[in-house]
């Protein structure tokens, strides 16, 4: 259709309609009445030819052709009001704005204590929500705005997004400092397969790979470990290892942060693989918006371990 016959105000309404799910809350965000937005979806469905969205119980549902619509909307309203904003000024000391970071719950112990002291001291009004990697809905997410950046070992994200290397780090044995194998002279190949191990799934991450190779290479060997537990996440992992003679092959961050509060103690691995690289990741949207430059920033500077 002829873009001069549209009212582009519609397309706001479309896409925080979109978002929204419901007309009465985005009559509340765009600050009119219920009839309103019902009237601007109504000539935008006369406009475009399709219903757009169809009532059902958990709101509205946008047809397959909002569903076409909804990233080229997305862009062209972030870039306008980009454009628009072109001269404002970002000031961290002031501003109360709030960023969705998406991260595993390794990255929530290891990045959020040392992230929110640093906004504490340089940007006490900035609020963070905390929503989790393995969603489903996360390239979308990114793509629309909703998930400003994705910090960890995503090879999800490897494609169409922005990145920055963070920093590198090892994988190490982890167990409880009263350990048979904690004090040994050498923690041999033979010891670590007979161990009684901990498996971490960690799905949605790059962590699975790390666990594929030390199952190859020791398969090469004629050895295979002894898993006598297989978790879904690192979130319960320091108190297991601190109550038992289990033993887990984390990343070396996360031992870092449980070593002291359970208890336990690290051994370098007997066998080599390769470490995991952890990146910050946004989508191109984002990617000249001061405050989002801010942030990645403060990320990069708290984090970053100059090899990037």
């Amino acid at each position: 259709m002829d873009l001069a016959r549209l009212d582009l105000n519609l397309l706001l309404v479309f896409h925080h309609l979109l978002r929204e799910k419901r007309v009465s809350a985005v009559a509340s965000v765009l600050g009119m009445s219920q009839p309103a937005v019902s009237s601007a979806l109504g000539r935008l469905r006369s406009s475009l030819g399709d219903e757009l969205f169809l009532r059902t119980q958990r709101g509205m549902a946008p047809t397959p052709y909002a569903l076409q619509l909804a990233e080229p909307v997305a862009t062209a309203l972030e870039g306008l009001q980009q454009a628009l904003n072109v001269r404002a000024s970002f000031d961290p000391t002031t501003t109360e704005r709030s960023f969705t970071l998406a991260m595993t719950d390794v990255g929530e112990m290891y990045f959020l204590p040392v992230l929110m002291d640093a906004l504490a001291q340089t940007a006490p009004g900035v609020t963070l929500h905390v929503v989790a990697v393995t969603s489903a809905s996360l390239k979308d997410d990114m793509a629309s705005g909703r998930t400003d950046l994705a910090l960890g070992l995503l090879p999800q994200l490897q494609a169409g997004f922005f990145q920055q290397a963070l920093f590198r780090q090892p994988y190490v044995a982890l167990m409880r400092e009263g350990h048979p194998l904690a004090h040994a002279q050498g923690l041999t190949l033979s010891d670590f397969a007979q161990a009684s191990h901990v498996r971490v799934m960690a799905a949605g991450t790059g962590h699975g790979r790390i666990d594929e190779a030390i199952r190859e290479a020791l398969e090469r060997q004629g050895l295979q470990r002894r898993i006598r537990l297989t978790v879904p996440h690192f979130v319960a992992l320091g108190d297991v290892l601190g109550h038992s003679d289990l033993i887990a092959t984390v990343p070396e961050r996360f031992a870092q942060r449980v070593t002291g509060p359970f208890a336990l103690t690290t051994r370098p691995l007997p066998l080599a693989v390769d470490g995991s690289a952890i990146h910050q990741f946004w989508h191109a949207r984002l990617h000249k918006d001061p405050g989002h430059q801010w942030l990645r920033g403060v990320v990069a500077q708290c984090f970053g371990d100059g090899t990037d």
